[in-house]
């Protein structure tokens, strides 16, 4: 099931931002590196963005969690995080699914790093294309998909 979560409830918060720990812990791996900023996202962040956040829920647990930012021309995937105990399961790929049938927009954005294969190999399986590569001042290599959709 997925769900809108009430990000400005701190307790709600607390667990959005466990699962991001836990998948960006892997990610790091993944990208070679140990100075990696969506780690030291504080919890502040969570209470006060303004970006939505939805979560896949599994047997009463938050399995994995979506932060897009939406208007009528763009909807930008923030983030997409699974927690890892969740791997493999499908969910990421639930969660794109929700946001294109929930999101009516032409333009669908995401980036990640270039190395964390399990996500590039995700979005250019729903058609996103490469649109930009550079190196971030932390020394990660970003990758930059955007998927248009033609009505």
């Amino acid at each position: 099931m997925i769900k809108r979560l009430q990000n400005k409830d701190i307790e709600v918060s607390k667990r959005i931002r466990s699962v991001f720990q836990l998948s960006y812990k892997i990610e790091a791996e993944l990208l070679n590196t140990t100075n990696f900023p969506p780690l030291k996202r504080p919890l502040e962040n969570y209470v006060n963005c303004n970006t939505e956040f939805f979560g896949y829920l599994k047997d009463g647990e938050l399995a994995g969690v979506i932060e897009i930012e939406h208007n009528n021309k763009l909807t930008d995937i923030h983030s997409l995080v699974v927690n890892p105990c969740f791997f493999r399961q499908g969910i990421a790929r639930k969660l794109i699914e929700f946001v294109f049938n929930t999101f009516d927009s032409n333009l669908f954005v995401v980036e990640t790093g270039l190395e964390n294969r399990p996500a590039t190999e995700l979005y250019k399986k729903f058609d996103f294309k490469e649109v930009k590569q550079w190196n971030t001042d932390h020394g990660i290599r970003k990758i930059k998909f955007e998927r248009r959709i033609n009505n």
